[in-house]
């Protein structure tokens, strides 16, 4: 048993008869009242995010977990197929269990965390960044790098990023994964 004191990042707790893994949260101290910790909740089920209030000191059932590092071999429709790095086996998991399948590229190694009681996978970490080529966008223009202009740009995985005006097609770009961000632009 947890208690409010230790939700964290990334932690996975049983909460209305479904598994839930903080995406964030918020301890509050009001001047007046009790403490209470303020957290957005994200389904391992479904996908589904909801946004929760614990009051302090509330006791938490939290799911024992372990996490393995995968390859992301391809995508079938809506199942995405990884390949454990350690024992080679190899498991399907469904898009809505993926934070940000637009962002995978073949080969890119991702973080699983899997349900020690029942060894089931209940949610994929992606890398806090991935590097992805430009395949298509605006010609750039050489000396636009002073303002925050933006154009969209497709990535090689078919994602589209906003980035600055100078990026051409054919250029590295580091993308933060969390929020689909551009960046910065990768010089080889």
């Amino acid at each position: 048993m947890a208690t409010t004191s230790d939700i964290r990042n990334g932690l996975c707790i049983r909460y209305n008869n479904d598994i839930y893994k903080v995406i964030e949260f918020l301890h509050v101290k009001p001047g007046k009242g009790p403490a209470f910790v303020r957290t957005k909740l994200k389904s391992v089920t479904n996908g589904k995010v909801i946004d929760n209030t614990f009051p302090a000191g509330r006791k938490l059932d939290d799911v024992r977990v372990e996490t393995q590092k995968f390859q992301f071999l391809y995508a079938d429709g809506d199942a995405y197929n990884f390949m454990n790095t350690v024992d080679y086996n190899q498991i399907s998991l469904q898009k809505s269990v993926l934070d940000a399948p637009e962002l995978l590229k073949e080969g890119e190694v991702v973080t699983i965390i899997i349900n020690s009681e029942d060894d089931m996978p209940l949610s994929v970490d992606m890398p806090l960044s991935v590097i992805l080529e430009v395949t298509h966008t605006e010609p750039g223009v050489k000396g636009n790098t002073a303002t925050n202009a933006t154009k969209p740009a497709t990535v090689e995985t078919g994602a589209t990023v906003n980035v600055p005006l100078f990026i051409n097609e054919g250029d590295k770009i580091k993308i933060e994964t969390a929020k689909g961000n551009y960046q910065e632009r990768i010089k080889e």
